[in-house]
This record gives structure tokens, C-alpha cells and sequence, in this order.
């Protein structure tokens, strides 16, 4: 078996051997119920253990370990909500999947729509139904003639709803069936009633399509990588940027403080830098890029490539500041970065012109 590694990624949650390896046992044993188990997942994924990790340790597929942890802290919300104890009792030792259903609910909506599957023996596809439904009809500023605010009020009125849509008698009937059993106010009750004499059929009216995009290419995911500032910097500058870690499936980083990022195409050498930082200058620190004036140059340097070769240039310290220089030969001075990207701004030939769209497209 695999020893995970007990050096936690973030130092800053770095916890007791003991306490890891505790977490570990009980998810290995299934000691504890379900709620026990997603807190322990937590807890592990938060010292900074993935799920691939765990599953190896546990036995606890991905997929299952995102259901009893979201499932946990929706039952942990029930008695918040106002769950009552019988309701809490059911779903300490079963039910992750339909308390899973539940999660984009309020802490009291989650409470009302937990007694409702409990009470009806709801499964997960009869308790995403229920959700649905209850997140629907929250949505109301004024109640539909004859429903109340009880969340088996609102699955009536979706049933309602639908079964007015409806000429096929099998399905409409199975409808009314739906929302009669469900109803509960006698109000809300004689509203569907109605439809078993009123066969008016109200047009259903189709959803817009949702605006789906997907990445096709590498080079369309972009990289961000964090600006050390504007030269002159001193070699403090460049070492005080955090490393990024980005968190797929979209690259999303997260940062505190002031810090500056900029987003650049995915371009293999970007995509393949271990610690990639900008640095803003002008064209003037190069050689042969003399303008007049300079023009302004984004710099990416790679912080982890210090091992000195002849093809490229690096950064160095100089009079206590940043440097860029190329070695013919190794130069025995530390070196604090390879430079591995130097972007130009986007050429714009005319900006009054570009601002006309028309005579762009021409």
C-alpha cells in the first residue's frame, strides 16, 4: 500500500501524524457512519490530499467521496433548519445521495425537503425532483392561487404545471396523480382536481439554449502568471512573488493581498514553466531592441530554471538589482531564473481607426 506523504502541500495545515493516520483508519474500517466519513474526506482534502490519493489509502472512489461530503454538510445544515429528530435519525446512517440532492437548497429548505423524502421514501431521482421544485417555486414574489409555501405544495404545482402541458391522458394522469400525493393544503389539492374535468392545454414554452463554450485547443487556455513589477527591481522583488497553483479544469488561481496577474495564451513554454513570473520593462534593456522611444516588453521568467546553458538569457542580480544577461560561458554567479517568454504589445496601426468596427470587418 502507498504511504501518502504526511508533509502536507500547505504547511499552514500541517496536522499530527497521529491524526492523519487516524483519518485514514476510520475511512479504511468504515468505522463511524457516512456524516463521519465525508468530514473525514474533508478534513484530508483540506491538509491537502487529493482524491485520487485518498481512494488509494480508503478505497473511497472520487465520485463517492464528493457525495458524502457535500451529503454531511447538507446533514449538518438539517438540524439548523429545523429538521425534525427522526428525520436527523434516517439520514445519520443512509441516504448521502438523496441529502447530496439537496445541496443548492437554503438551510431551511433543505430541512422541509429532507422530512418530505423521508416521509414519502423518496429516491435520489425522486429527491432531485423535490429540490427542483422547491428552488422553482422560492422563486415566486406571489404564491400561484392556491399553493402555500410548503415544500409539498410545491412539488404539487410543478405536477400542476406540467400536467396542463400535457395531452397525452397517460402522462397527464400521472401527473395529477404526482401532485395529489404530494399536496398539501386542500387548496392546493382542489387545484389539481380541476384538471381531472379541465382538459385546457396551455402551450409549453421551450427553454433558450443555454450559451455552452468549450476549449478546443491548449492555446485557448490561458496561463496566469503573477508580475514581480517594473525594473528596477531588486532580487528580493523577484523571490517575494508567490508560486502559483492552479486548479483545474479551468485554471483558476486564487491569491490575497495586492498582488498582479496577467493572463497569457497557453503556449507550450508557458504551460510546461514550473514557477513562471512577469517582469514588466522596456525594450531598451535588450540588445538590438533599441526604439525610440522604448516600447514597453512583458518578460516571463522562470524562477525554478537556474541551471546555467548557452541558449538562453537569465536573470541575475546586478548593483542589487534585476538583470537580464546571456553567458557564453557558465558564469559562476547565482542565477535567478531563465527567461523563457518575451511578449510585445498587440500592434495597433491606427486607433482611430480600429475603434470602427466597420471599417476593420471592410
Amino acid at each position: 500500500m502507498t504511504n501518502l506523504p504526511f508533509n502536507a502541500p500547505n504547511p499552514e495545515n500541517a496536522v499530527n501524524d497521529d491524526v492523519v493516520k487516524e483519518l485514514l483508519r476510520k475511512l479504511r474500517q468504515k468505522q463511524g457512519n457516512w456524516v463521519e466519513w465525508g468530514e473525514a474526506i474533508a478534513s484530508l482534502q483540506k491538509l491537502g490530499y487529493n482524491p485520487q490519493e485518498i481512494f488509494e489509502e480508503t478505497g473511497f472512489e472520487p465520485i463517492q467521496q464528493n457525495q458524502v461530503i457535500v451529503g454531511s454538510q447538507v446533514y449538518n445544515s438539517l438540524a439548523q433548519g429545523g429538521a425534525t429528530d427522526a428525520t436527523r435519525s434516517h439520514y445519520a446512517t443512509r441516504g448521502s445521495d438523496i441529502l447530496y440532492e439537496l445541496r443548492l437548497l437554503t438551510h431551511e429548505e433543505r430541512a422541509a425537503a429532507a422530512e418530505l423524502t423521508f416521509i414519502h421514501k423518496l429516491d435520489m431521482d425522486e429527491a432531485r425532483e423535490v429540490a427542483k421544485a422547491i428552488k422553482d417555486f422560492s422563486r415566486f414574489k406571489t404564491l400561484p392561487a392556491g399553493f402555500s409555501e410548503h415544500p409539498g405544495d410545491a412539488v404539487a404545482y410543478q405536477s400542476w404545471k406540467l400536467a396542463r402541458q400535457y395531452t397525452d391522458l397517460q402522462e397527464r394522469s400521472r401527473l395529477i396523480a404526482k401532485g395529489l400525493r404530494f399536496a398539501h393544503t386542500p387548496t392546493a389539492r382542489n387545484q389539481i382536481e380541476q384538471l381531472l374535468v379541465d382538459f385546457t392545454v396551455v402551450s409549453q414554452r421551450q427553454a433558450p439554449i443555454l450559451p455552452f463554450y468549450r476549449f478546443e485547443s491548449e492555446e485557448e487556455l490561458p496561463r496566469i502568471v503573477p508580475v514581480a513589477g517594473k525594473l528596477p527591481l531588486t532580487p528580493e522583488d523577484l523571490q517575494g512573488v508567490p508560486m502559483v497553483e492552479s486548479i483545474q479544469p479551468f485554471g483558476l488561481v486564487k491569491f490575497a493581498g495586492e498582488q498582479a496577474w496577467v493572463p497569457l495564451p497557453g503556449w507550450q513554454v508557458l504551460l510546461s514553466a514550473e514557477d513562471p513570473v512577469v517582469i514588466l520593462c522596456n525594450s531598451d534593456r535588450f540588445p538590438n531592441q533599441e526604439t525610440n522611444p522604448p516600447r514597453p516588453l512583458l518578460v516571463v521568467v522562470d524562477r525554478a530554471a537556474r541551471q546555467w546553458d548557452d541558449s538562453n538569457y537569465f536573470v541575475v542580480e546586478h548593483g542589487g538589482e534585476l538583470d537580464f544577461q546571456w553567458f557564453e560561458t557558465d558564469p559562476q554567479i547565482p542565477l535567478l531564473g531563465r527567461i523563457i517568454v518575451i511578449v510585445r504589445p498587440k500592434k495597433i496601426f491606427d486607433e482611430v481607426i480600429s475603434k470602427d468596427f466597420w471599417q476593420i470587418d471592410e
